[in-house]
């Protein structure tokens, strides 16, 4: 590989499985014996994904308070202190879910800038095949406003590879019925198919990361406007929560129990979840032991990812919702349900030690290279 650390970065929505994707990639990389350091991003700190990748032993470095296009140089400082401490031979970055027009403001700038450090992988950008269906008009089902769609549908514009992800998730026939739509509106990119949960399709999609190049199109064109509104209508919570038994809990079912409670709330309220996911991190566990539960439509089912092998008597909850939501709803309906699930659960107790509720800010680049922002 030389000198130059290759950059990959891998995007998607909300929900369509970058992190099980980044760390999947970081394991087959690391088993050829490169070393690989990871940057989360989110609009706040305490990612579940941060947890979740440094539980598998990889350098992680999380840049919060705004997506990598508007943290540029947090995100050059980030691949900085990766290289003193960990010296990868690639870097892969995993961008906010809500967030786009990540070639003109960080790949090309990257290229522009530090051309001589790092070689740039093509983007590739995930979706969920169930949520995609339904946004682009062959499936009936929960989705998202106009504005929302428009930032889902401009991450997939500009992507060198689409990935359809949780290729498992639905049939052959639905497969190949959304690869020809998106085919016909995204002509440019390669399409592939992936499951990255049953780590099915990867391996092509990870030889196209380490061999091919970015390609040098024009950025497209993004009203950011349009692109501000769409992400003015998510809602946004990251929590952390301390649980208490006097004896012991099953941690898995209290996470299962938890999630499906903030589900029910949030339907009956007619909020569709984009992605909302929790890890609980027992105190008298093994260092690293994680259990996790992943939610990513308001009609799915909550899934463990990670599971406890015994019981705990507390530990550390964290907490990432999103939602096309009103940010104080999904702070009532994760307190209430909090309150809830505790009680059916012998002498448990649980406080919340620190919360963030927002909508996400206007998206302003520190560089754009390209086209004019519209």
């Amino acid at each position: 590989m030389g000198s130059k650390a290759r950059y990959i970065m891998i995007g998607g929505f909300l929900g369509a499985g970058k992190t099980t994707t980044v760390g999947r990639l970081a394991k087959y990389l690391s088993d050829q014996g490169l070393r690989v350091g990871l940057i989360t991003n989110d609009q706040a700190g305490g990612l579940v994904d941060t947890k979740l990748l440094r539980g598998q032993g990889y350098a992680t470095e999380e840049i919060a308070g705004g997506c990598f296009c508007c943290r540029f140089n947090t995100l050059v400082d980030a691949a900085a202190k990766l290289a003193d401490e960990a010296k990868p031979d690639v870097f892969i970055a995993e961008p906010v879910g809500s967030c786009t027009d990540l070639v003109a403001t960080v790949t090309y700038p990257l290229r522009r800038m530090y051309g001589d450090s790092f070689t740039v992988a093509p983007l590739s950008v995930l979706v969920d095949p169930v949520r995609a269906r339904r946004v682009f008009g062959l499936d009936d089902g929960g989705t998202f406003s106009s504005k929302v769609a428009y930032i889902f549908k401009k991450q997939l514009e500009e992507a060198d590879i689409i990935v359809i992800s949780k290729s498992d998730l639905i049939s052959d026939e639905h497969r190949e019925e959304l690869r020809a739509a998106l085919a016909k509106e995204f002509p440019e990119a390669k399409i592939v198919t992936a499951s990255p949960r049953l780590e099915t399709g990867l391996d092509e999609l990870f030889a196209s990361l380490m061999s091919g190049e970015q390609s040098r199109r024009n950025p497209m064109a993004v009203d950011y406007e349009a692109y501000a509104d769409g992400e003015a209508l998510l809602g946004w919570l990251n929590a952390t929560v301390t649980l208490k038994a006097e004896d012991e809990f099953e941690a898995n079912d209290f996470l299962k129990r938890l999630a499906t409670n903030v589900q029910g709330r949030l339907q009956l309220a007619g909020s569709e979840i984009a992605h909302f996911k929790m890890t609980f991190s027992p105190d008298d566990g093994i260092a690293g032991e994680l259990a996790s539960v992943n939610l990513v439509r308001s009609d799915y089912v909550a899934e463990l990812g990670m599971e406890l092998d015994e019981p705990s008597t507390g530990g550390q909850l964290i907490v990432n919702l999103r939602a096309e939501a009103d940010p104080s709803e999904l702070v009532e309906a994760v307190k209430s349900a909090l309150a809830e699930t505790t009680d059916r659960f012998f002498g448990l107790k649980a406080t919340l030690d620190h919360e963030e509720h927002f909508r996400p800010g206007k998206p302003t680049p520190t560089h754009r290279d390209g086209a004019e922002v519209a």
